[in-house]
């Protein structure tokens, strides 16, 4: 028998590919990337449906309105399974929880009404302003009925979750010729910093950019005039360097959305200013959606409506489409709108509304 002679050579890669094992071993495996869908309402019959990413019917599910009630909007949690459903009803709204993989639906606040306000950044959870004519407060609701109620102003109406955060912005007013107050909460509302104040407007619909750096807003005239013409503004977090990007539309409820990439804002301006009418009746106002470029003010028109009107315009995570309601002889549907061709198509032949994108 010969005697086994030390070869270094042999050793190091032995041990080079040991270690190679080990790291191997320790590497984490990435998680799987988020499926994409798009959800809508459609009244008749009745249902949530679910579309991919290249606007082809997936499923449906049925969720039929309770009677005496309206559908407001419905609202997907930025990462996660949930649809938080606001109705208007004869005791004030309600807010349900809708488990889109499920089907199953529960109302987390069932003894005062409820008013959605935002999720969290993490979709665990939704922020609600319950009790608004006895004794208001806003709560933190998770998913599963639990709930925190949070050290902010009662007559916050407004509130936007800054993204990978606990941080958020919330608003109020002290009420008619006051204007409003915006702030940035730290630990659920104990720490607050201002972060803009307008004695002449109602600032509303804050919303963070895609990295949390600027929010935009709309400024909405402090009077008793229902629906107006606002202006729409961005300001770094911080609450410095405030800037007005456009004119836009005020007093009906429609968000501006940043997009995915956080270059463009998309949001809805009022065509027929001039008419007194739609100043008093939602059903007489011309709307259009419009995008513009957050650091030029650069703005261009997406849709080129003459009658009816188009509302709140949502982004598709690739940033390639515009989704939105519209409104025309009282008939309500959803439209897609192709950022690049400029193309725009209905995407059902039935009565729909509420578009949501959802990443689970």
């Amino acid at each position: 028998m010969f005697p086994m002679r030390y070869n270094p050579g042999i050793a190091h890669s032995f041990l080079t590919v040991s270690f190679f094992l080990l790291l191997s071993s320790c590497t984490p495996t990435p998680p799987a990337p988020l499926a994409t869908s798009l959800f809508i309402y459609r009244f008749d019959p009745p249902s949530f449906i679910e579309f991919s990413v290249d606007f082809r019917p997936i499923r449906e599910i049925p969720f039929s309105i309770p009677p005496d009630c309206g559908l407001d909007d419905a609202y997907s949690a930025p990462i996660g399974k949930f649809l938080a459903v606001e109705l208007h009803c004869p005791g004030g709204q309600t807010v349900l929880f809708l488990d889109v993989e499920t089907g199953s639906v529960t109302q987390p606040v069932t003894d005062t009404d409820s008013h959605f306000l935002a999720w969290t950044s993490d979709g665990e959870a939704a922020y609600l302003k319950v009790d608004s004519l006895g004794s208001p407060e806003i709560l933190r609701v998770l998913t599963d009925g639990a709930r925190d109620p949070l050290a902010v102003h009662e007559f916050t109406y407004d509130l936007s979750a800054q993204p990978a955060s606990r941080d958020f912005t919330f608003t109020f007013s002290r009420g008619l010729g006051y204007g409003s107050e915006m702030y940035l909460a730290r630990h659920d509302g104990r720490l607050t910093q201002l972060l803009y104040a307008d004695p002449y407007n109602y600032l509303s619909f804050a919303r963070f950019s895609p990295d949390g750096s600027r929010i935009a807003f709309i400024k909405t005239p402090d009077s008793q005039t229902p629906f107006t013409v606002g202006e729409l503004w961005v300001i770094h977090a911080d609450g410095s360097n405030a800037r007005n990007l456009a004119d836009a539309d005020a007093g009906h409820g429609f968000a501006e959305n940043w997009s995915p990439d956080g270059t463009h804002i998309a949001f809805v301006k009022r065509e027929n200013p001039e008419d007194e009418s739609a100043d008093q009746n939602s059903e007489a106002l011309i709307s259009n959606i419009y995008v513009v470029d957050a650091e030029s003010g650069k703005w261009t028109q997406v849709t080129h409506f003459t009658t009816g009107r188009a509302e709140t315009p949502h982004w598709s995570p690739d940033g390639n489409t515009l989704t939105f309601a519209v409104v025309i002889n009282g008939r309500m549907e959803v439209q897609i709108a192709d950022m690049a061709t400029g193309e725009i198509r209905s995407l059902l032949t039935e009565s729909a509304c509420c578009p949501a994108w959802m990443r689970k």
